[in-house]
């Protein structure tokens, strides 16, 4: 090959080289220029009505929130009133009584021989009294007749005193015995439902045992700790609201008693609301429930609790002027509840002197967003369904008549 066709292929491979190269820089310039022109255009958030609240004067419902469990006002244990072993206990936990009904048994061996032992001690003691009896007539007639002296007399008269006392002991004696034994048997002292059975058959229980415990679940309450700078502003009668874990609706409640002394420790003091019981018995003794007391209604600038940002040294919340987000501080005040559209929200006041009523800020559901950050409100959807039924209904109508001709 000649020397200059060498020289001619070389020229023109680095001008292939070199117009590759400036191909290349030419498009990653007008990239650059174009994210450079998209970064100069701000970014325009849409929202939506949801996402904004209004600062406005509102009736602020204050509220004192509270924690315990759920107690039975009326619930008893019915205890051994007698020392015997448990013959027999006719209910298990879960059953349904009756105030007055029989639920149990204890043997009473023991006490139907003390019975016979006392009634036959009775007997001997009115044969005593009979004997004295005769005695005393026929000596008070000797006494007359002058056959015994009147101190004889006097002596028949103790001793018939004597064996009328002994003879009154006997009946009591009796009497006892057979109280005993009518303890013997186990009666509720209450209607509701058994919710402890602490003793087996079989098994002898000393005096005061607890057999079983029977607890009414028609009147049910919440009782709960009060700290004492709350406690001054809990009245008896105030409408309060208890919920539960698992179940959506609360249950209207009322201040019914407030404990007049503290507890020891804590200085807590014990209030107790009165639960309305629902009719399917879903609350039961020893549930941990959450309690609302209404203590009392102002007029103050609220918004939700949920608008107030807390991420920062001070209080702060979002507000939309102009079209931009601008960051406001704010002074909290009185926490309670706040009716929006018919929905009841946690609501905090805001001084009137950190922000002016009138004021649209965003929600929390929104997140967090830069000072500055330019948003607006999305437009409304235009309705679809209508146009994808039409289309389908066209589709439909094409396939039919492609169908027809096809026949």
């Amino acid at each position: 090959m000649k020397r200059w066709l060498k020289w001619v292929i070389l020229l023109v491979v680095v001008a292939a080289i070199a117009g590759l190269v400036l191909r290349t820089l030419k498009l990653r310039k007008t990239e650059q220029a174009a994210v450079a022109a998209a970064a100069a255009v701000p970014a325009v958030l849409e929202l939506n009505a949801g996402d904004l609240v209004v600062v406005q004067p509102l009736d602020l419902q204050r509220t004192l929130t509270i924690s315990g469990g759920l107690k039975a006002v009326n619930s008893a244990f019915v205890k051994a009133k007698v020392a015997a072993e448990l013959k027999a206990l006719n209910v298990r936990e879960g059953d349904a009584v009756k105030a007055g009904q029989v639920i149990g048994q204890l043997d009473t061996s023991e006490f139907d021989l003390r019975l016979r032992q006392a009634d036959q001690t009775a007997l001997a003691a009115k044969a005593q009294v009979d004997m004295a009896q005769r005695t005393l007539t026929n000596n008070r007639a000797l006494v007359t007749q002058g056959f015994i002296s009147p101190t004889a007399l006097d002596t028949s008269l103790s001793m018939e005193a004597s064996a009328q006392a002994s003879y009154l002991a006997a009946v009591a004696a009796v009497d006892l015995a057979r109280k005993a034994k009518g303890d013997a048997l186990l009666v509720s002292p209450l209607s509701g439902v058994v919710s402890q059975r602490l003793v087996q058959p079989g098994e002898r229980v000393p005096v005061d045992a607890k057999v079983v415990e029977v607890v009414d679940l028609s009147r049910i309450e919440l009782e709960a700790a009060v700290a004492p700078e709350d406690v001054v502003n809990v009245r008896v009668g105030q409408v309060a609201s208890v919920s539960l874990d698992g179940r959506s609706q609360p249950y209207a409640a009322t201040v019914s008693r407030i404990n007049p002394s503290t507890q020891a420790g804590s200085r807590a003091v014990l209030v107790y609301l009165a639960v309305q019981s629902p009719p399917d018995g879903a609350l039961r003794q020893g549930l941990f429930a959450r309690g609302s007391i209404n203590l009392e209604k102002q007029s103050a600038l609220l918004v939700p609790v949920t608008a107030v940002r807390i991420d920062q040294a001070r209080p702060y919340v979002l507000a939309v002027v102009d079209g931009k987000v601008s960051q406001r501080s704010v002074v909290l005040g009185a926490r309670g509840d706040m009716t929006v559209d018919g929905r009841v929200e946690a609501a905090v006041e805001l001084s009137a002197d950190s922000i002016k009523a009138g004021t649209t800020v965003l929600r929390g559901t929104v997140g967090n967003m830069r000072d500055g950050t330019a948003v607006k409100m999305a437009q409304a959807a235009a309705p679809k369904v209508a146009v994808r039924a039409q289309v389908k209904t066209d589709a439909v109508e094409t396939s039919a008549s492609q169908a027809a001709q096809a026949r």
